[in-house]
């Protein structure tokens, strides 16, 4: 006995299995069919993030290789640095620079962005520096104490006073009862490094580091008025407010102030808190 359907039950039953065939080829789609060579993804990667962080061009060697582990410790970020003189840095973080993390050679420096309100909480203030001479290897001036920065013939070079070096060397000036005359007041601390290195002065006051950071292109002269209150300068670090990487910021100043932070700086000449 054979049964008999009638055309309107035809037509649902073509509309259904059409319907039917259309999921389950969006459904083959979806897993990428065969031979596709492709596989679904098992978990979302995270979007690229860049950590903007304006530090004293003191820090440039200490931060770089600091940088460098932190970019292995979270994929996907980028650390991108910005170094000078902290004055200017400073001032650019008050003007709405956006920067995630500040860095300065001096409270002083860092206390505009403060009182600015751009700094999130109470700057840590993690290490120390202070100032030494920086002349030619084997010193052909024989500059051995500040004063000797006068002789005849000795051209020497200073950061301005805005910047914390200049500011060192004021102090030091003070310290010693030695007004310095330089042929130049450059805006960072590489710039007057880079002045002796290159032979166009005959010796400049920088850092500790700074020297060490020269790799045997500078030789270092100390003078005792160095470790003076107001001579030695201390760097603080801290989140600027409206970062956009706050978290990361965040943990880049735990990177700068824990053990990883404090064994590079002590490497670096610094003295840590």
């Amino acid at each position: 006995m054979s049964i008999q359907r009638s055309p309107r039950t035809a037509r649902r039953s073509a509309v259904l299995f059409a319907a039917l065939a259309a999921l389950l080829g969006l459904a083959l789609a979806a897993c990428g069919g065969s031979g596709s060579g492709s596989a679904p993804s098992t978990s979302a990667q995270a979007a690229p993030k860049t950590l903007t962080v304006s530090a004293a061009a003191s820090l440039t060697n200490v931060y770089q290789s600091l940088g460098q582990q932190f970019q292995a410790a979270n994929p996907g970020v980028t650390v991108k640095f910005n170094f000078g003189g902290s004055d200017q840095l400073a001032q650019q973080v008050v003007q709405g620079a956006p920067v995630d993390v500040l860095a300065t050679a001096s409270s002083k420096t860092m206390q505009t962005a403060v009182a600015a309100g751009k700094i999130q909480g109470e700057p840590i203030v993690y290490a120390t520096n202070q100032p030494q001479i920086a002349v030619a290897p084997n010193n052909p001036k024989q500059i051995a104490q500040f004063a000797d920065l006068n002789k005849p013939g000795v051209s020497t070079v200073v950061c301005a006073p805005a910047v914390p070096c200049g500011a060192a060397a004021t102090a030091a000036e003070q310290a010693t009862q030695v007004t310095l005359h330089p042929v130049s007041e450059e805006q960072d601390v590489r710039s007057v490094l880079t002045k002796v290195e290159t032979g166009n002065a005959d010796a400049g006051v920088v850092y500790v580091t700074d020297v060490k950071s020269a790799n045997g292109k500078v030789a270092g002269v100390s003078f005792p008025q160095a470790t003076a209150q107001g001579v030695i300068q201390s760097y603080p670090i801290g989140v600027v407010n409206g970062s956009q990487n706050a978290q990361l910021a965040q943990s880049w100043v735990s990177l700068v102030t824990g053990p990883q932070g404090k064994a590079a700086l002590q490497q670096a000449g610094f003295t840590t808190k």
